[in-house]
């Protein structure tokens, strides 16, 4: 949910920026780059407290929408990046031809620019499934524990640490992401090189 969501915005806000030519318009990445880096260890408690009063605690929703603005500035940046080599002439000529912005953006300039939008997705989706801090403070059993967070508190009798449990479920929890790095390694690497060289 959150790679798709994040990948989602971070193409509408990249294309925006890119195309409108508005004042202040490179503070928005710039602005989203230094707020991310704030360590989440600072932000954490003042979650908290939003996630209480919400009544989001131990739910879905409480990781959804941190993992989102967590991960914004990085897919925000790539597609930047990507939309900015893609020529203004491509618009130009989608909007003489009758077409609306949205349009412009969904039909002709999100095409191009699949390959970044999908090396986006796989990053988003490798950050989320590895974040630990805001799993372990925002969830409290096992029902919406992710799964580095179910590793880390695995028991063993007599409070004793069952090392080769922990181990066992590293290895498996880390097969998704291996195999979907070896099986895109090839998008994810066009997605992230194509949209550093302009021309």
């Amino acid at each position: 949910i959150c790679a798709v969501l994040v990948t989602f915005f971070a193409s509408l806000s990249a294309y925006a920026v890119s195309r409108f030519k508005f004042p202040g318009r490179m503070l928005i990445p710039a602005g989203m780059l230094a707020l991310s880096m704030f360590p989440q260890i600072s932000i954490i408690g003042y979650l908290f407290k939003l996630m209480i009063g919400l009544g989001w605690i131990n739910t879905y929703s409480a990781l959804i929408f941190p993992y989102i603005s967590l991960g914004m500035p990085l897919a925000l940046w790539i597609m930047l990046s990507y939309f900015s080599q893609l020529p203004d002439e491509l618009d130009k000529a989608g909007l003489v031809d009758g077409a609306t912005r949205f349009q412009v953006f969904n039909q002709i300039i999100l095409p191009l620019a699949l390959p970044g939008a999908f090396a986006t997705g796989l990053l988003i989706f490798i950050v989320s499934f590895n974040e630990f801090l805001f799993a372990l403070m925002l969830t409290v059993d096992y029902r919406s524990r992710t799964i580095p967070v179910g590793i880390a508190l695995f028991q063993g009798l007599h409070g004793r640490i069952p090392w080769g449990s922990v181990m066992a479920g590293a290895v498996i929890a880390s097969i998704p992401i291996v195999v979907l790095a070896a099986v895109f390694q090839k998008q994810i690497v066009q997605g992230l090189t194509k949209g550093a060289i302009k021309g």
